[in-house]
């Protein structure tokens, strides 16, 4: 064949792939692997529009201002009885939940985009007839491995907020608050769940049938907490107890991170540290942070206020679902004080930010580390600054926990994680952190 043709040729072939690829811009897949493709909420490839704001900034603090109620939601996880859901009519607001993963339930499959939630165990979608659902809903009646479960199955006992009779049988009701200020109530049934191409038949979820407040995720949540009814529990001998994400920065609209479940394709040299089981809080993932430097200087923290203590609830977790990282007052105080000692001038609040300062003085800016058992995380300035729309101000991308008797917990979010492999080993009691470009 002549060179000039079979260039030609080549070229043909490398124009029609990238049209094929470009007729399929948001796959479920991520890199047509075997990964889950995680999006941000307001990405390209999300179904959900986001709120008219100036700029992505400014969609973040918007996000960042549900964090006070999330936090203190985590806290009472522990706490948490049965409550009367109040039905509500109307459009939910998508406020919180700031990463979605494209699955499908039932058979044929229905497509839902759910919230990836790892301090929460069930799974639960809006389904036909939901009193304060979106739009969006999941139909039962056209699924034909669909089941609902009762109060004598076994999952029925799992689940908080049940709602059962003493005696008889009758279907597996439950209500449960969410993000502080909504709540639910759900019927407990089972259905196909297509994860990529993998399919978990009689998959455990909620099937909501009223909501109120403007936290619940319109389309569903998935749970990889630790709890028994949660995806990786469910999922057996499938994924092994191992998952892990890569969250990519809010700014990429055009671009999705990953969610691996299983070893298969984990990355192999990985810094892990260990994680702690707190009986009364069974679904968060809490690690040992034993310190916080800046720039330098290891901040002078009393050890009370980084220590785990499952009677109380205090420690230090890592949560996908809260958007800048919280700490306990005397914590996050040591750290802001030291931080605006390093940069200098004056600062001024913005949003849930109250340490903002001019970017002429970033030159200045000191890298935060935090210090868990056995590894060290260092934050690139990404994951730790934010910038204002306008680009005049840079701010310090942390805060304080709620200010109330019960704040006791740290939590490592998600704008501190994003552009890092993030690995849940269950089944070891392990979590290890890599820098990986997600976007």
């Amino acid at each position: 064949m002549d060179l000039k043709i079979y260039f030609l040729f080549v070229l043909a072939i490398l124009i029609l792939g990238l049209k094929s690829n470009a007729s399929d811009p948001c796959p479920s897949k991520a890199d047509g692997s075997d990964d889950i493709s995680v999006i941000p909420i307001y990405g390209k490839c999300s179904p959900f529009t986001a709120p008219k704001t100036e700029s992505w900034v400014n969609t973040v603090m918007n996000m960042a201002a549900k964090d006070a109620g999330r936090v203190k939601y985590l806290w009472s996880l522990g706490a948490q009885k049965s409550v009367a859901a109040p039905i509500a009519s109307g459009q939910q607001v998508l406020n919180i939940g700031n990463y979605v993963v494209r699955v499908q339930l039932g058979t044929p499959g229905q497509v839902m985009y759910m919230v990836l939630d790892t301090s929460n165990d069930a799974a639960w979608v809006p389904c036909s007839g939901c009193a304060g659902c979106s739009a969006v809903t999941f139909s039962s009646k056209t699924s034909s491995s669909f089941a609902t479960l009762d109060c004598s199955k076994p999952e029925c006992s799992q689940v908080r907020g049940l709602s059962c009779p003493t005696t008889g049988s009758a279907e597996c009701l439950f209500n449960q608050t969410y993000g502080g200020d909504s709540s639910f109530s759900a019927t407990l049934v089972q259905d196909s769940l297509h994860l990529g191409g993998d399919v978990i038949p009689n998959f455990s979820f909620g099937c909501l049938s009223s909501a109120s407040g403007s936290s619940i995720p319109p389309q569903g949540l998935m749970g990889l907490g630790r709890g028994p009814l949660s995806l990786i529990s469910q999922s057996g001998s499938l994924y092994s107890g191992l998952f892990s994400y890569c969250l990519p920065s809010f700014k990429s609209y055009y671009f999705s991170g990953s969610l691996k479940l299983g070893p298969v394709g984990q990355p192999k040299a990985i810094r892990t540290t260990p994680l702690l089981k707190n009986p009364h809080r069974p679904s968060l993932y809490y690690v040992n942070l034993t310190g916080i430097s800046v720039g330098r200087v290891l901040v002078p923290v009393q050890p009370e206020h980084l220590a785990f203590d499952p009677n109380t609830g205090a420690g230090t977790i890592i949560d996908s679902g809260t958007v800048i990282t919280r700490f306990v007052s005397p914590v996050y105080a040591a750290v802001r004080d030291e931080f605006r000692k390093q940069v200098g001038g004056s600062f001024s609040p913005l949003g849930a930010f109250d340490t903002c300062f001019g970017t002429s003085n970033e030159v200045s800016a000191p890298s935060i580390t935090f210090h868990f058992s056995g590894l060290d995380l260092k934050l690139p300035m990404e994951n730790s600054l934010i910038h204002s729309s306008a680009g005049a101000l840079a701010c310090l991308a942390m805060a304080a926990a709620p200010n109330n008797v019960n704040s006791v917990l740290n939590v490592i979010a998600n704008l501190q994680q994003q552009n890092h492999r993030i690995l849940f080993d269950v089944a070891n009691s392990k979590l290890g952190i890599a820098r990986e470009l997600c976007n």
